[in-house]
């Protein structure tokens, strides 16, 4: 990486300092403030946050206009780092000066796109680097590169992304921001501007745009890819965190602070290098960032077979990962009382189901008592991670126990066809979701086959990357524990935040 990249230690990171004065914020749309004023619902995972008469003062202040006391920067800072709001960047916020690396294989009319797009869009970028990872024609992509007065720097031999990244990243210039940008995609016009102002908030390791499918035609892989493309990470902003709705971002666009990547990306993982970033800097106490109202269109691939075996490539990445981050792995997380409730609907017993979300319901409304939740906001509470379960559930069955849920659901004499429903169902329902929020313009049957082809690739990867890297961790569930799971009846996650501090309000009691 070199020697002029700034080592920060979490004990050192700024980012338990305030959010700096001319921040703004903007609540999350899910995030509900209790009557009164003197409490917040929300995050990802959901958190009752207490004001203190100090801390609701500081909310007000938020609530007006931007960050002007040190005790509002804190109270932002939480509401930030929880996913209770987002950040506004100052209005004027200046780029830092950014050095663009691009690793590439082959692919010159793609550099040739991007690098037109890089010119027009970028005037922040203080200089385009272009890592050849081992071309096996290199004389077009050096061609290209020199077209648009980019340095190249040439590797003989293909290693692979991360080490095409810890190339470009040893060539860099004295920046303080490093956009890796792959050679298949177009940015568009004031990227640069709008992902970088975001570095005017010290905690800030990374920033991410969304990642769109380029327009395609209307095939049935290009509208599916439009749909449910694993680049896209979906439309709602979020502090990146694992465990979370966007646990993770991809390099495809990654503008990173070079203090903040304090080593280099993990050369012997060909696949989820980026993933292991992401984690090490968040791991560091730096705060990652995912801004989808900046769109970078990507071009995705033309055939199903390329789509698949992209798919599966992803897929192998698991193992390798769960050898560095054992706990985050898991494909799916059972919550306690969601995870009863799924159940009970499973083996057809709706009505012992509904027993248990009802109690579920009451048992988290009596605990909230005081605290503004009425009543239909605890049931809705209750459901929903019900929801989430069968969804979670479906796709685990999908990807990596297909085989297994067919037996247990045509083995055993009797209610076959009524085990073989509900495992219909539970398959479908991830995608059924989907189709629902997307409406993507293909029919429910077709979407739901692809969904399914599209799950059994990635879950086949997964399954070969686990057994390589000798881990069952990527194909094992994981039961939440008490202090994840939560206090509520519904194992949604509610952390009470009664201890204050004179200033600027919350703390998590322990």
């Amino acid at each position: 990486m070199g020697e002029r990249v700034e080592r920060v230690s979490a004990s050192s990171s700024p980012a338990r300092a305030p959010v700096p004065v001319g921040f703004g914020i903007e609540l999350d749309p899910e995030t509900v403030v209790l009557p009164g004023g003197r409490a917040l619902l929300g995050g990802d995972p959901v958190r009752l946050l207490k004001l203190s008469e100090a801390g609701a003062r500081a909310f007000e202040e938020l609530s007006r206009g931007p960050v002007r006391t040190p005790a509002a920067g804190a109270l932002a800072r939480r509401l930030l780092a929880t996913g209770t709001a987002h950040p506004r960047p100052p209005a004027g916020a200046t780029c830092p000066r950014v050095s663009v690396v691009v690793p590439v294989r082959d692919r010159p009319a793609e550099l040739d796109r991007l690098l037109g797009a890089v010119a027009e869009t970028s005037t922040e970028a203080a200089e385009v680097i272009v890592v050849d990872d081992g071309s096996r024609d290199p004389v077009p992509v050096a061609a290209t590169a020199a077209r648009h007065g980019a340095r190249l720097v040439l590797r003989d031999t293909c290693a692979g992304p991360a080490a095409a990244r810890n190339a470009g990243l040893a060539a860099c210039a004295d920046t303080e921001v490093v956009a890796f940008v792959d050679s298949d995609c177009v940015p568009p016009p004031g990227w640069l501007t709008r992902l970088g102002a975001h570095f005017s908030d010290p905690a800030v390791a990374a920033v991410a745009p969304r990642i769109r499918p380029l327009a395609g035609g209307r095939s049935l892989l290009a509208r599916y890819a439009g749909a449910r493309s694993p680049l896209d990470l979906d439309h709602r902003e979020a502090p990146v965190r694992p465990g979370t709705r966007v646990g993770y971002v991809p390099t495809a666009v990654l503008l990173v602070r070079r203090a903040a990547l304090t080593a280099a990306f993990d050369e012997a993982l060909r696949y989820g290098e980026d993933v292991d970033a992401v984690w090490r800097m968040i791991d560091s106490g730096w705060q990652v960032r995912y801004a989808p109202s900046v769109q970078v269109a990507h071009e995705e691939p033309a055939t199903w077979s390329q789509y698949l075996r992209r798919r599966y490539r992803y897929g192998t990445s698991a193992g390798p990962l769960a050898r560095r981050h054992p706990e985050r792995l898991a494909p799916v997380v059972l919550r306690p009382w969601s995870a009863a409730v799924a159940a009970l609907l499973l083996v057809g017993r709706p009505g012992a189901a509904g027993a248990v979300a009802a109690f579920s319901a009451v048992r988290m409304s009596s605990a909230l008592r005081g605290s503004g939740v009425t009543a239909p906001l605890a049931a809705k509470m209750t459901v929903r991670p019900v929801g989430s379960t069968l969804v979670g559930l479906g796709r685990y069955a999908a990807q990596l126990t297909l085989p297994a849920a067919l037996a247990a659901a045509l083995v055993p004499p009797g209610r076959r066809g009524r085990r073989l429903a509900a495992l219909g169902g539970l398959l479908a329902a991830p995608a059924l979701r989907d189709w629902f929020a997307s409406r993507p313009g293909v029919d429910p049957v077709r979407w739901t086959l692809a969904c399914l082809v599209d799950d059994a690739a990635y879950g086949a990867g997964v399954w070969r990357g686990a057994l390589r890297s000798r881990t069952l961790r990527p194909l094992l569930p994981r039961m939440a524990g008490e202090r994840e799971a939560g206090s509520s009846a519904a194992g949604t996650v509610l952390r009470h935040w009664r201890r204050t501090v004179p200033g600027y309000g919350p703390r998590p009691s322990r």
